[in-house]
């Protein structure tokens, strides 16, 4: 078999140029238009084939008619050649077109520089962890090629550049950190455009059908991040209140919910008990303008950087909609009540149904109620959860479709349904029975990450929940999905509706205990510290973090310790300097030191062949015999080694002789 000729230094620097803008290129695949892709893997496949069979480039009446066609091509994909994702496959449609086009230096560095701008686009797309290590390690990729083409003559290889240009962005890692640190901070995301901020998302609406929750439940998307300033509240405990719809027109609940305080004789009278529970929210971007708090928190929310509004049914808004990820501290109590002395004249709105629409279910309202002038809600509430318990209800992610009057055929055929279908059906009863009821949506529940402490809730944990007006008590919350699913609200929809194991591995369930949920914990942990710590580090984080450097700054201790480090630091490099000193220089710059002593001082053009006579007749002159064995034969030893090609071994062997 005939042995591979080895490549040239020109091959091997241009494979290695193609091999860095490959890393450049691969992250864009997952959104660039299919023929973007081809196209690119194309060109970079011939670029190749042409470098190592040692072909001419392609010439330029060639590749500008294939340009401007690519150039077309991407205004018919996206309609226009302005933004963020026309303006990227343009760039990377360039970058692999230049590759062809490469015939002095200046093309190269246009390489390069074209190829460093990419990398940073990549940015637009995800600003995870994961995607931060890629750029750093492509980073060291484009260091290493633009180090390797300032080489002439002999190259090191390819592992000693490669550490080379490690350690350049080592050293310049610490001045990049101290910058993003200190350097003042403005209000937005750390890296974007203002048309990001537009692409679709989900999340809880400020309407609810039937379906609505179902599809929520179906996303693992997350929602938010919650942190307790202590022990985290009972998991049936964690209703994250959000949207309150009191509207209802047969099929679609919707909210009527005003400003706070805006009308005369509803003002909120809000009371309540005990030791709060504080608690910090690290909203994600949902596109919508709803805030979640724990039940219950007074509304008096306040959220950097943005303007925050309250309703008369205590939700939490914002006046725009939410595009960047938000940050908010709340404290939530356990013993409350919600307008308990409200004119029942004023509970109208919660009264209100559809004509026309489920007489079976108005008809049951009637039975429930009773003959009596008034109605006695706690009864009617018990009555109601117990048909419910008690009659084959289930709790299911699949209910069958409904017509027309949706909560009779729920109530009375179908029997199967998610959260709104109870929530819903619950809050049409109670007003039927004349009792004043809405529908709260929000979330329940949450994971702890025992790593961090922090817990996640999630897209799947969107609930629906009822609530109902006593006089005397105000509002109260009822679950009428409790009632039929507890595990919902104790163990979470996981624990209400186990979903089997992807390729029957347990391991890959979710179980808590599992190898990979402990895995999946550290991974969870790792990605909110990079969003606390990078993608947050907002001008009111800077400013409490240096506040706080500044504070532990000034203690002794601290400053002690700090002392301590940068000591060590120092003892660390002298030992690791003089460790790394070549033995015949430090014999070499010893004997000056010797001289020195005696009163001889070596002129700067004074080499050892010509001192160490002068050496000898001194020592013969003065009959002096300082304490140095034998060392003009020393110095002559160490003109030898230094004159002669000699490894460290040997330079050693010499000075160890001396």
């Amino acid at each position: 078999m005939k042995a591979l000729a080895p490549l040239t230094r020109d091959k091997q620097d241009t494979l290695l140029l193609v091999a860095a803008a490959l890393l450049v290129l691969a992250p864009h695949f997952m959104h660039l238009p299919w023929w973007i892709t081809g196209t690119v893997c194309v060109t970079l496949l011939w670029r190749v084939l042409l470098t190592l069979r040692g072909r001419r480039l392609p010439p330029v009446w060639l590749l500008l008619p294939v340009a401007l066609i690519a150039m077309g091509g991407v205004f018919q994909s996206y309609g226009t050649l302005l933004g963020r994702d026309p303006g990227v496959a343009m760039l990377t449609l360039l970058l692999v077109f230049k590759l062809l086009e490469m015939h002095a230096k200046r093309d190269l560095y246009v390489v390069l520089f074209l190829s460093f701008f990419l990398m940073l686009t990549s940015f637009f797309y995800s600003q995870g962890i994961l995607t931060g290590l890629a750029m750093a390690a492509t980073l060291v990729a484009l260091l290493t090629v633009q180090i390797t083409y300032q080489y002439t003559g002999s190259v090191p290889t390819l592992g000693r550049r490669l550490r080379l240009a490690a350690k350049m962005f080592a050293l310049a890692a610490p001045l990049a950190a101290a910058l993003f640190v200190l350097f003042p901070r403005f209000e937005g995301p750390l890296w974007g455009m203002p048309g990001d901020a537009q692409g679709p998302r989900s999340g809880i609406s400020d309407t609810m059908a039937p379906g609505t929750m179902t599809n929520l439940a179906l996303s693992e998307e997350l929602a938010f991040r919650v942190r307790f300033d202590g022990a985290p509240p009972a998991q049936n405990r964690l209703y994250w209140r959000g949207v309150v719809l009191s509207h209802y027109d047969g099929r679609t609940w919707t909210r009527i919910g005003g400003r706070l305080y805006r009308r005369d004789g509803d003002a909120m009278t809000l009371r309540v008990n005990g030791t709060p529970a504080p608690y910090e929210v690290t909203l994600e971007p949902s596109e919508r303008r709803w805030l979640f708090t724990l039940e219950l928190t007074p509304p008096a929310l306040e959220v950097p950087g943005e303007r925050v509004g309250e309703s008369d049914e205590l939700e939490s808004f914002t006046v725009r909609p939410i595009h960047r990820r938000v940050r908010y501290r709340a404290a939530a109590y356990a013993d409350y009540a919600v307008q308990p002395e409200l004119d029942p004249a004023l509970t109208g709105k919660w009264l209100q149904l559809p004509a026309g629409f489920n007489p079976k279910t108005r008809e049951l309202a009637r039975t429930l109620r009773g003959d009596g002038a008034s109605v006695d809600t706690a009864r009617v509430v018990a009555e109601t959860l117990l048909l419910l318990r008690m009659k084959g209800f289930v709790y299911t992610l699949q209910p069958p479709l409904l017509g027309r009057d949706a909560i009779d055929e729920f109530l009375f055929v179908t029997r199967q349904g998610f959260c709104e279908h109870y929530a819903g059906a619950f809050v049409f009863l109670m007003r039927a029975a004349g009792i004043p009821a809405r529908v709260v949506t929000g979330y329940q529940g949450g994971e702890l990450n025992p790593v961090d402490g922090y817990m996640t809730v999630r897209q799947s944990d969107a609930h629906a929940w009822a609530e109902v007006w006593i006089k005397g008590h105000g509002w109260l919350r009822v679950d009428p999905t409790a009632a039929v699913a507890p595990d919902r609200v104790r163990l979470g929809l996981g624990g209400a509706l186990p979903r089997e194991a992807p390729y029957g591995i347990t391991a890959f369930r979710g179980d808590k205990d599992s190898w990979l949920a402990r895995l999946r914990f550290h991974v969870n942990a790792g990605n909110n510290a990079w969003n606390q710590w990078i993608l947050d580090y907002n001008p009111e984080r800077q400013r409490n973090f240096l506040a706080e450097l500044s504070a532990r700054a000034a203690d002794r201790q601290t400053l002690a310790a700090l002392a301590i480090l940068l000591a060590l630091a120092w003892l660390w490099r002298l030992l690791r300097a003089r460790r790394r000193r070549d033995p015949v220089q430090t014999a070499w710059e010893r004997f000056e030191l010797l001289l020195a002593r005696h009163g001889i001082r070596r002129a700067p053009d004074e080499g050892p062949h010509s001192l160490a006579p002068g050496w000898r007749r001194w020592r013969w002159r003065t009959k002096k015999r300082p304490r140095w064995p034998n060392s003009c034969n020393c110095t002559r030893r160490c003109v030898t080694a230094r004159s002669m090609t000699m490894n460290d071994t040997g330079r050693s062997a010499v000075w160890s002789n001396c």
